[in-house]
């Protein structure tokens, strides 16, 4: 065989290395439209001086596939997208980023050293990113409560969620011990926490309040009811407003009995304490009937059976009701 110099050859290298006069590219070979001397030298064909991406053919993964040139390393975000995709040739960093073709779940990029993983404020959550957060957009999120860790409050403090309103009951409760998170507003309150006077929520537009039928009182809730259970209520007459016979009418409270003096009365003329009921005071002047409907030795005293002459007029007959000896 005859040596050979490459020094004073004229011509393209292909005009030899076109796989008869000397050798060409291999089957191998990078897929390119570039010439032979683009990329090799003559003193050494191997490793090449430099490659020329312009015209390279097929994709980046044809070449770069850990075994012609270097792959993507053990560390690379999961995904079947082409290196092209995100990287470029002039700069393989930075590279822009698609989350279309990335497998596995977020947290294998996201975990604060790969990429950006959840800040010191993110929610308590065993969730995974994907849970709550879109790819195409990182917020607004949706929210999942069933693996939040902590506190409601320690989220619905008005910044990282909404908080009470200034229309919320006053209570020193958490979120959790009325409300539920499948539904906020199917609640059930808890009064032992509850701040400030009945009335405050029980006025008719936040709770429900005192009926049409209610007694008239001037009285808090909290004076007769109990949370615990709002019948049998206590009751005090203090601040009630209105006549007695507005509720002692025997439909509210005990009326007259079937053997009280008929009269036209109201309660209060002849009844002076609410403390104390047999406590009383007669005014005759409405009383309705004869005296002896009452003066019959039973609801009130009779003539007397020694003294009183017998007969069977009514005592209005001789005595004024003002003055009994007159």
């Amino acid at each position: 065989p005859a040596n050979f110099s490459h020094d004073n050859v004229t011509g393209s290298c292909s005009s030899c290395h076109n796989g008869t006069t000397a050798t060409g590219k291999s089957a191998t070979h990078i897929s390119t439209t570039n010439v032979c001397e683009d990329c090799h030298g003559t003193t050494a064909w191997a490793p090449a001086k430099t490659v020329n991406h312009n015209d390279v053919l097929g994709t980046c993964s044809s070449c770069h596939n850990g075994t012609k040139a270097e792959g993507k390393p053990a560390t690379h975000i999961q995904t079947t997208a082409d290196c092209g995709s995100c990287h470029r040739t002039s700069a393989w960093t930075p590279a822009n980023f698609s989350h279309d073709n990335v497998t596995g779940s977020c947290s294998s990029c996201h975990n604060g050293t790969t990429a950006t993983g959840k800040s010191a404020t993110h929610l308590s959550t065993t969730n995974v990113c994907e849970d709550c957060h879109k790819t195409s957009a990182w917020s607004p999120a949706t929210f999942n409560h069933a693996d939040a860790n902590g506190s409601c409050v320690s989220c619905h403090n008005g910044t990282s969620a909404p908080g009470k309103s200034a229309s919320h009951i006053r209570t020193t409760d958490q979120c959790d011990f009325c409300h539920v998170t499948t539904s906020w507003t199917n609640v059930r309150v808890d009064h032992t926490q509850v701040l400030g006077t009945c009335s405050n929520c029980h006025n008719g537009s936040t709770a429900t309040g005192k009926p049409a039928t209610h007694i008239q009182t001037t009285a808090d809730c909290g004076s007769c009811h109990r949370t615990s259970a709002w019948l049998p209520a206590t009751f005090s007459h203090d601040n009630v407003t209105g006549n007695c016979s507005s509720c002692h009418n025997g439909t509210t409270a005990t009326g007259k009995s079937a053997t009280h003096p008929t009269t036209t009365n109201v309660c209060e003329n002849c009844h002076r304490s609410t403390t104390s009921w047999t406590q009383i005071t007669i005014s005759h002047s409405d009383a309705l009937g004869r005296c002896d409907s009452c003066h019959n030795g039973v609801i009130a005293d009779g003539k007397p059976t020694r003294e009183h002459p017998t007969t069977s007029r009514d005592c209005s007959a001789c005595h004024n009701t003002r003055n009994w000896d007159n």
